[in-house]
């Protein structure tokens, strides 16, 4: 698989570009002018995300992993997007799932007020010169994560610098703030870059113990403290921080009256924990095991943003890992290494992967204080040099099970006949986006390269390739097209269930090779006039652009060697 550009990020506009080219995503409802945070998914998405679904239930359900020579007990489960709205006063959904909002009363538009950026009492020049002293940083950043210990005490040493002179400058010149929007939709771009390019994820994994000034929100606390330039307007027109809830509201029955309200799911793990004692009670299974679910989820993200990485409307794989708490320690170790070895073998590179524990004032409500929770983060390009979250793997206790049972007023422990305990188990969580797994496969896959006709190619791991192979009769006339129809149903009874078999017989078969790169078909085989005489085909490989003739007989055998069906 591919590796990490050299120089610097894989360009995200070049990939959206190719996405929609060859039918992997649409913007939603596009011909309407489109919807923001909701994607459609195209002939060739469709199917990579199915792939990617199908392995991950493959993996977790059909084939579970093996801890010390046994395999892991896991089933599957499929629950309502709906549910009773209690469900989520429990979960801490309704009370806690909110963030604090702030809206420009002359633009009508709505920022989260923890990320907009107070760069601090400096006039526009000013910033923007503050900003420029940061150039020898970036360089070194460029270089994350390799950066030797002379040049992370270097980039230290420069952010020590800047951050006494902003102090000094706040404290001393009084000049009007300037706030820039995590969007970076104001005028202010320049300084909006810079907020983007040095993250405090990625100076945490530089080492660097620096947070840029506003990147947390303790002015919410205090509203009247809190700057009202509008990143818009430039004027004082912003409101004052207030919760704004994620979920998105419905309701059940004709009456549609505040009695029948209810919630789009904001993820798949309550399903699961409802189910809880059913599956004890209906399955042989025993503590630990999991139940695992693949399922829509939905969050009104105030500013939904790169791509699919964070929209609306996407997909999550979760798994509820049911354990003894004395066993939740070790189980939390397995599922981290378990899911970062499973990442590697669909596609992505261990270069492009890094573990990283939250800290104590990242956890979740729901996550247990002291035992750890981690993500799996991967080096996007819009996060570049740094990492951004893939999958979390998190510890939540018995903190879900115990809310239920305390709302519902149904028991709900388990009793465990080895230890003769009765207890509600904890858990480990292993949660993955399906939809943002799809876009780690397509970032991974995307590689320039000037030398081909279609000057890129999409390197997916044959397993995951949405077109497994592809097969051009070299002229349609002459016999041809009836020898490549004969190989195409050939190939597609054997593998039509992996993925999409490609039969062109138009265009040059250079055209028709680039475009596969595009869509990074992993093999073409054309039929040529040798094929009529021998019964011998061509086999163009992806990657190497290698070609060599087998035997026609040879073809289904030899391609299920190559992607593994």
């Amino acid at each position: 698989m591919s590796d990490v550009v050299a120089g610097g990020a894989k360009s995200m506009e070049e990939l959206v570009s190719l996405c929609k080219r060859r039918g992997f995503i649409f913007p939603a409802s596009e011909i309407y002018g489109g919807l923001n945070g909701f994607w459609d998914y195209g002939p060739l998405g469709a199917q990579l995300k199915k792939n990617l679904a199908d392995r991950w239930w493959r993996d977790m359900t059909l084939t579970p992993p093996v801890r010390d020579g046994k395999p892991v007990s896991i089933v599957g489960v499929d629950s309502s997007i709906i549910q009773n709205p209690r469900v989520w006063e429990a979960s801490g959904h309704v009370g806690g799932f909110s963030d604090p909002m702030v809206d420009c009363k002359e633009s009508k538009q709505r920022y989260r007020a923890d990320k907009i950026f107070l760069v601090g009492f400096f006039s526009l020049d000013q910033a923007k010169e503050l900003y420029a002293s940061l150039e020898d940083a970036v360089a070194l950043l460029e270089k994350a994560p390799d950066a030797s210990l002379e040049e992370r005490a270097e980039i230290q040493r420069l952010f020590q610098t800047w951050r006494a002179e902003y102090s000094q400058r706040a404290a001393n010149l009084g000049l009007p703030a300037i706030i820039v929007s995590e969007q970076g939709d104001s005028a202010e771009e320049a300084v909006a870059a810079a907020q983007r390019r040095l993250s405090k994820r990625q100076l945490k994994h530089l080492g660097v113990n620096f947070t840029p000034p506003g990147w947390a929100h303790p002015l919410v606390s205090a509203p009247e403290k809190w700057p009202r330039l509008s990143p818009a307007t430039q004027t004082e027109s912003l409101t004052a921080p207030r919760d704004f809830n994620l979920m998105f509201q419905t309701y059940v029955g004709a009456t549609a009256s505040e009695d029948d309200k209810a919630y789009l799911r904001p993820e798949t793990a309550q399903g699961i924990f409802l189910n809880f004692a059913n599956i004890v009670d209906t399955t042989r299974v025993r503590v630990p095991f999991g139940i695992a679910q693949i399922g829509k989820a939905f969050r009104n993200e105030v500013t939904p943003r790169n791509f699919i990485f964070r929209s609306r409307e996407f997909e999550q794989m979760e798994m509820e890992f049911f354990c003894h708490k004395d066993e939740a320690r070790g189980w939390l170790d397995f599922w981290v290494e378990e899911r970062r070895r499973w990442w590697m073998g669909v596609g992505l590179s261990e270069a492009n992967m890094i573990v990283r524990k939250h800290d104590d004032d990242e956890l979740a409500h729901y996550a247990k204080a002291g035992a750890g929770t981690y993500d799996i983060e991967y080096r996007w390009p819009f996060t570049h040099p740094g990492f951004g979250e893939l999958e979390g793997v998190a510890h939540r206790g018995n903190f879900d099970l115990s809310q239920h049972e305390q709302h519902s007023g149904k028991k709900i422990a388990y009793f465990d006949q080895e230890r003769n305990e009765r207890y509600l188990p904890d858990v480990i969580e292993p949660a993955a986006g399906l939809t943002r797994g799809v876009l780690a496969l397509l970032c991974e896959a995307f590689t320039p390269d000037e030398s081909r006709a279609s000057k890129v190619v999409m390197k997916f791991h044959p397993s995951m390739a949405p077109i497994k192979a592809a097969v051009y009769p070299l002229v349609n006339k002459d016999g041809m097209p009836e020898v490549g129809e004969k190989l195409v149903g050939d190939l597609r009874r054997r593998f039509g269930h992996l993925g999409l078999i490609e039969y062109d017989a138009k265009q040059s078969i250079g055209k028709r090779y680039a475009r596969m790169d595009e869509a990074g078909c992993p093999v073409c085989f054309t039929i040529d006039g040798q094929t009529l005489e021998d019964q011998t085909v061509t086999c163009r490989d992806r990657d190497t652009l290698a070609q060599e003739r087998i035997s026609l007989d040879r073809v289904v055998d030899w391609l299920g060697e190559k992607i593994g069906g």
